[in-house]
């Protein structure tokens, strides 16, 4: 009879220890070690969420949401633009913005809709683990939506980066589901880019606003110097594993379904979460803003902090009534200028004559930190993680150049970029190929006996 107390006390003390720990935990706690970032860095994201935000509009000319900043849409700028209509529900709409003065093609794509069919379809159609793409996993129906955008804007874009001399950034940036869609497209384009009109790796720049859970962790690491992912506080959607569509199956019980969520995760070993192939993450290198902190009540101003985290990577969903309003990208979009203006103050109190070397000496720092990140996916034995970019991109450059040499008769590089010039590119066959190319990589790995002495 005192073993069974003894047992049920137990029992009551770790459900009470859980509970504590999951109603104490706030957004901040996932960042906590994270240095905070420089003003140069995060710049261009309150930009570019004002990009964003402008595909929400429905009238350019007469806007609902006010710039918080200073910074201003020209809508000479605006080259092209494409709603529902025009997708036919393959793809969210989207906004293609030439930045003249900054020197960026944006392709700017909206977030989930409530009221479209089509944005859900693509949320449903996730068919997770079924192939593997560039050594990982990633979700289906985002896939399929970004290489829609592909077949039909690539020849587009291409022709605008080569009108404007090959200098600008080609830049992908996407709310909620059009993150995941433009942090897909950033993984095709950075695998093809000789099928983009050469354009060279940092050149193509990724910024997911309250991304979705898209990729597998291998692929979030390995791209961490492409897509640049931005979360504000406790936002729900890029800490939550659940499928999303569970999520929006359940959006109208979202609290109950975000603490079964919680509950379930409690009892999953790190380890197994880690080494798990299959389970999606949030894409690339994150800012996280933060503004809240634990026991203390109201905003404070914004600090943003930047990692490339590799286990614990926004794994905690937070029980918070906050987790849907830090998702609106209104909120994230004022949150970011304001922290971008403590920045701005804080280095002007800090530095009067700042060093030439500094964005120099903070580039070396990221490339640091990313190779510092994959060397951690490898310790932790993360599935198919690589050990850097370099290798991948050139071996991936050198198959596709094989593959490409074998269908096609003219052998030069300069035959090749003329011939894909001059005929419509099909992405589809590109992916497929690419699709292949893994899967004989992953039976390999698979069938070859590790060799010991």
């Amino acid at each position: 009879m005192s073993v069974s107390c003894g047992v049920e006390w137990a029992v009551i003390l770790g459900c009470l220890r859980w509970g504590w720990k999951r109603c104490t935990y706030v957004g901040s706690d996932d960042s906590a070690n994270w240095p905070i970032a420089t003003r140069e860095e995060f710049e261009p994201i309150p930009r570019i969420c004002r990009i964003i935000l402008s595909v929400y509009e429905p009238d350019l000319h007469h806007p609902l949401y006010s710039p918080l900043g200073g910074y201003r849409l020209n809508l000479d700028w605006a080259i092209k633009r494409v709603d529902y209509e025009q997708t036919l529900g393959h793809a969210p709409p989207y906004l293609i913005y030439t930045d003249h003065e900054n020197k960026e093609i944006v392709l700017a794509i909206r977030g989930l809709n409530l009221v479209q069919d089509s944005d859900y379809k693509l949320l449903l159609d996730n068919r997770l683990g079924m192939q593997m793409f560039d050594g990982g996993y990633v979700h289906h129906g985002l896939l399929k939506s970004s290489i829609w955008i592909l077949n039909n804007e690539s020849e587009f874009l291409r022709r605008i980066w080569e009108e404007n001399g090959r200098e600008y950034k080609m830049v992908f940036a996407g709310h909620s589901l059009g993150a995941g869609v433009a942090s897909l497209l950033s993984l095709i384009v950075v695998n093809h880019t000789d099928m983009f009109g050469g354009i060279s790796r940092n050149l193509v720049r990724c910024y997911a606003v309250a991304p979705a859970r898209c990729m597998s962790l291998n692929l979030a690491v390995k791209y961490a110097d492409v897509i640049y992912s931005v979360v504000l506080q406790d936002d729900f959607l890029p800490r939550t594993p659940t499928p999303l569509e569970d999520i929006f199956e359940s959006i109208f019980c979202l609290p109950c379904l975000l603490f079964l969520a919680c509950l379930r995760d409690t009892f999953i070993s790190e380890d197994r979460m880690i080494r798990d192939p299959r389970r999606l993450y949030a894409p690339g290198r994150i800012y996280h803003i933060v503004e809240r902190k634990c026991c203390r009540c109201g905003r404070y101003p914004p600090e943003v902090r930047t990692g490339i985290p590799v286990d614990g990577r926004f794994e905690h969903v937070v029980l918070s009534c906050n987790a849907t309003s830090d998702h609106a990208i209104i909120w994230i979009e004022r949150e970011a200028e304001m922290a971008l203006e403590r920045l701005k103050e804080q280095r002007m109190e800090t530095v009067t004559n700042p060093p030439k070397v500094q964005k120099l000496t903070r580039m070396q720092t990221l490339e640091r930190e990313h190779r510092d990140a994959l060397d951690r996916a490898i310790s932790l034995n993360i599935p198919h993680a690589s050990t850097t970019f370099e290798e991948e991109s050139s071996s991936s450059s050198e198959s596709s150049t094989s593959e490409h040499s074998q269908d096609d008769p003219k052998n030069s590089s300069v035959a090749k970029r003329m011939h894909y010039k001059n005929a419509q590119i099909c992405w589809n066959e590109l992916v497929e190929k690419l699709f292949k190319r893994n899967e004989s990589r992953k039976l390999l790995l698979q069938t070859d006996a590790p060799v010991t002495e």
